[in-house]
């Protein structure tokens, strides 16, 4: 192929690249030199991907994947696609940091559930997404690999903590990306990449082996990131499914697949939508934000939706102060071991400390009343699903800030109280366990993204997705204006 056909190959969905290599029209090796190329043309100015394995050892692989076909061995649909792992998910045989210097040198010796499914269905991993320390925080920098552009202008955060993930999807350095969800990680930097970021049902993508809290950690889930609701759908069919070493995964929901339903139509007429906008003037937002995202309710009532403002009734504070303490409670049992040590605790960022400090401070009793408002706030959501189908938001308060910020001190002049009560607009939906996906809803006055959630009723993963694809037709955010790919 010509270098203008190999740059092609990076501008194609990744469905139309699998169908590609699958049909013998392009070849793996053809495939992963024109990713690489991409991938050294733009990485060095956005930092998305990091701990990029040697050229050579990937295009043999790629070559291997080629002589599977030739054979007739399908791997499955990321059949020779180059991959990129977030880095808080282990990768065998690859340096896996989570974002800290203490885990700087660390190479795991077996992969995480999620990855083994990668690869199982044919996917090269070339190397791993960029992500905040241990995952904290809704931007994405940490001290092993520096700070994470916006795809669309490099003097702006990506969002986080999947923002690695979301920049090198929006800007086709790999066709589809995973990422994980705990206060919004992928549905932010979704939202500020212009690209779509879905949190499946909690327990639909199983998490391990090697996680400590199988039974315990129920407020972050893995989940895909991808340009088209369809890649989307393909990726979540291979991430998604019960596995015994994952006690609360659930059963596959779509028959056939949910790429497969995705693309036999989705019926919108009729359906009620919630339009929850600031929880009743509770979340502060910049100026625009909401604006943005009410105009975006025009692309729904053209589906045949209709959308009603309702205010839940239930008060966010109380719903973010359980979500702060089950939050500061898990975070503590995964790294109270490094702030034991003092010569890791000066390693970990201010932002960790502060996590462990106000963890060890709690009580179980007080572990177990935030977990009663939890349970208050999801029989809440219960009763709105009776009223309405599926829910909306706006997916951040806050359009894409300047990437020196750690994260915003103020919004609408009210003072945020942590670094992340800027993404309160998240915890509705985390604290649910119930699907979420971020979707692209236009841009600020400065041709910044913006993205609407849209939250289903408790394990409608592929509802969600139907709305979602059906929006997406009806819409044209990605083709308006994408990213500059150079």
């Amino acid at each position: 192929m010509t270098d203008g056909s190999l740059r092609d190959l990076v501008r194609m969905d990744a469905c139309a690249l699998s169908e590609a290599i699958h049909a013998r029209q392009v070849s793996c090796v053809e495939v992963m030199h024109a990713f690489l190329d991409h991938i050294e043309r733009l990485n060095p100015t956005f930092n998305a991907i990091v701990s990029l394995q040697p050229r050579e050892a990937l295009v043999a692989q790629a070559a291997e994947r080629d002589r599977q076909l030739a054979r007739g061995d399908d791997l499955g649909w990321l059949h020779g696609l180059p991959h990129a792992v977030k880095d808080l998910a282990e990768t065998a045989g690859i340096r896996t940091t989570y974002g800290s210097p203490i885990f700087n040198q660390f190479v795991p010796g077996e992969d995480a559930l999620m990855v083994e499914r990668l690869r199982r269905a044919g996917a090269i991993i070339i190397g791993k997404t960029n992500t905040p320390e241990f995952g904290l925080g809704s931007n994405t920098y940490n001290a092993v690999f520096g700070r994470t552009c916006n795809a669309y202008d490099a003097g702006r955060t990506a969002g986080g903590s999947s923002g690695g993930a979301a920049v090198a999807v929006a800007l086709h350095l790999v066709p589809v990306a995973d990422g994980s969800d705990m206060g919004g990680s992928l549905r932010n930097p979704a939202a500020f990449n212009n690209v779509f970021g879905f949190r499946p049902s909690q327990g639909r993508v199983p998490r391990g082996p090697r996680v400590g809290e199988l039974f315990l950690q129920q407020l972050s889930t893995d989940g895909p990131l991808a340009r088209t609701v369809l890649d989307l759908g393909h990726l979540l069919d291979v991430l998604a499914g019960y596995d015994r070493r994952a006690p609360l995964s659930l059963p596959d929901e779509a028959e056939g697949g949910y790429a497969r339903a995705l693309r036999e139509g989705n019926k919108t007429a009729g359906l009620r939508l919630g339009w929850l906008a600031d929880l009743g003037r509770a979340l502060p937002m910049e100026q625009g934000v909401l604006d943005l995202c009410r105009a975006g309710l025009a692309s729904f009532e053209a589906l045949g939706c209709t959308v009603q403002e309702v205010v839940p009734d239930f008060d966010p504070e109380r719903l973010w102060r359980a979500w702060l303490m089950v939050r500061q409670w898990l975070v503590t049992g995964s790294l109270v071991e490094h702030y034991r040590d003092p010569l890791r605790r000066a390693q970990l960022k201010p932002e960790a400390r502060w996590e462990i400090e106000h963890g060890l401070a709690l009580s179980a009793n007080e572990v177990y009343e935030a977990s009663t408002v939890r349970s208050a706030w999801y029989r809440t959501l219960l009763g709105l699903f009776e009223r309405f189908d599926f829910l909306l938001l706006p997916s951040a308060q806050v359009f894409p800030f300047d990437v020196d910020i750690d994260w915003p001190a103020h919004i609408g002049g009210v003072r945020m109280d942590t670094y992340h009560r800027w993404m309160q607009v998240a915890m509705p939906a985390t604290m649910s366990g119930c699907p979420a996906i971020s979707l692209p809803v236009g841009f600020s006055t400065d041709r910044l993204p913006m993205g609407v959630q849209v939250i289903g009723p408790p394990r409608a993963d592929l509802a969600v997705l139907k709305l979602a694809r059906a929006y997406e037709q009806a819409t044209s955010w990605r083709a308006e204006l994408p990213p500059a790919l150079r």
